[in-house]
C-alpha cells in the first residue's frame, strides 16, 4: 500500500517549536525511559545508545544525530508532517513566538584539583587492580589526578602543544558509578598517551586502557594508547594524524554488542583507508574486569598484542 502524505501547513513559530522539543520530557511522556548522565541524558533503546541534550540527540555507535523532529522521524518511522504534529501535540500545542534562544557555549576548563590524591589512589589501585607504576607514570604527567569538588578521578587529554583539550570524570565511590565528560571536552583529544612504535591501542574508557597497560607493562611507553570515552572514533584519527609511525591500530572495545558493533564499524573504516587492524576482545566484559579476575588468581587466557 502506497501511503499519500496529506499536506500540513506549519507556521514558522511552529516548526521552531517541534524542533526544539525537549527529548527527555518527549520520551518520559510516552513512557521510555531515560537515564541523567552528566550533564545529558541517555536513552536506552535495545542495543542502541541515544545521548540528549534539549532538543538534540546524537546516536553514539552511528555517529549520527540531528533535532527532535529528526528524532521523531527516524525511531518513530513518521514523516515531517507527522513528525511536527506529534511534537506540537506533546507541547499541548504552546507556539513560542519569541526568537530561539541560541546554544550557549562551554568553554573547556579543567575542574580545580584536590591538594590530595588518596581517594583517587585508593579507587585506582585497590579497587580497579591497576598497576602502581603504570598509574605513576600518568599522575607525573599530569594526566589523572582528583578533583576538589567530588573527589572524581579525572583524565585529562591534551593537543600537541601540551594544551588540555579534554577531560573525563569517574566517581571514586563505589557505590557512585558516575562518569562523564567535562563540559566543552573536544573528542579528538580525550585521554591518550602517544609513544613511538608503529601500534596504537583504542579503548571505550581510560580505566580499561590502564587495565590493559597494567597486563602488559614490558615496554609499554613505546606504544601509542586512547580511549575514546565514548564508542567514538574521532581520537583515533586525530592521533594518526598527530602520530605518522602509527601503522597497526588494535582495536579493544568492550566485550559485548555495541562495543564490537563500534569495533567492527571503526575497522572497515581502516581497511578502506589500507590500515592494518585488529580486533582485541577480552575476556570478559571489559579489560578491567579481566584484569581484577586474574588477579584473583583465576585461570585466564591472555590476549597478547605487544
Amino acid at each position: 500500500m502506497i501511503k499519500i502524505s496529506t499536506y500540513i501547513h506549519f507556521t514558522k513559530e511552529q516548526r521552531e517549536q517541534a524542533r526544539r522539543t525537549d527529548l527527555a520530557n518527549f520520551l518520559i511522556s510516552h513512557g521510555e525511559k531515560v537515564k541523567k548522565s552528566g550533564s545529558e541524558y541517555e536513552w536506552l533503546d535495545g542495543s542502541q545508545k541515544v545521548t540528549i541534550r534539549g532538543h538534540l540527540w546524537y546516536h553514539q555507535y552511528e555517529q549520527k544525530g540531528g533535532d527532535a523532529v529528526d528524532f521523531v522521524r527516524r525511531f518513530y518511522n513518521k514523516d515531517y508532517a507527522e513528525a511536527v504534529e506529534i511534537l506540537l501535540d506533546n507541547c499541548g500545542g504552546q507556539i513560542i513566538t519569541s526568537p530561539p534562544i541560541e546554544k550557549e557555549h562551554n568553554p573547556f576548563e579543567l575542574p580545580p584539583r584536590n591538594d590530595r590524591m588518596s581517594r583517587v589512589f585508593s579507587y585506582l589501585l585497590l579497587t580497579r587492580g591497576i598497576d602502581k607504576d603504570v598509574l605513576f607514570e600518568f599522575v607525573k604527567n599530569k594526566m589523572i589526578y582528583e578533583s576538589a569538588d567530588y573527589h572524581n578521578a579525572v583524565f585529562v587529554g591534551y593537543d600537541l602543544n601540551g594544551i588540555p583539550r579534554h577531560a573525563h570524570k569517574r566517581g571514586t565511590v563505589t557505590s557512585n558509578s558516575y562518569k562523564g565528560n567535562v563540559a566543552g571536552s573536544q573528542l579528538e583529544f580525550s585521554f591518550h598517551w602517544h609513544g613511538t612504535s608503529d601500534k596504537m591501542f583504542l579503548f571505550e574508557a581510560p580505566i580499561d586502557m590502564l587495565s590493559y597497560i597494567s597486563m602488559h607493562k614490558d615496554n609499554w611507553q613505546r606504544h601509542s594508547y586512547a580511549a575514546s570515552c565514548s564508542v567514538s572514533d574521532r581520537v583515533l584519527f586525530q592521533c594518526l594524524k598527530d602520530n605518522p609511525n602509527i601503522k597497526n591500530v588494535f582495536l579493544c572495545f568492550d566485550n559485548d554488542e555495541a562495543g564490537q558493533t563500534a569495533n567492527k564499524r571503526i575497522a572497515n573504516k581502516l581497511n578502506k583507508m589500507n590500515i592494518q587492524n585488529e580486533i582485541l576482545v577480552p575476556n570478559l566484559k571489559d579489560w578491567n574486569e579481566d584484569l581484577t579476575f586474574s588477579e584473583k588468581g583465576d585461570e585466564r587466557i591472555c590476549h597478547q598484542a605487544l
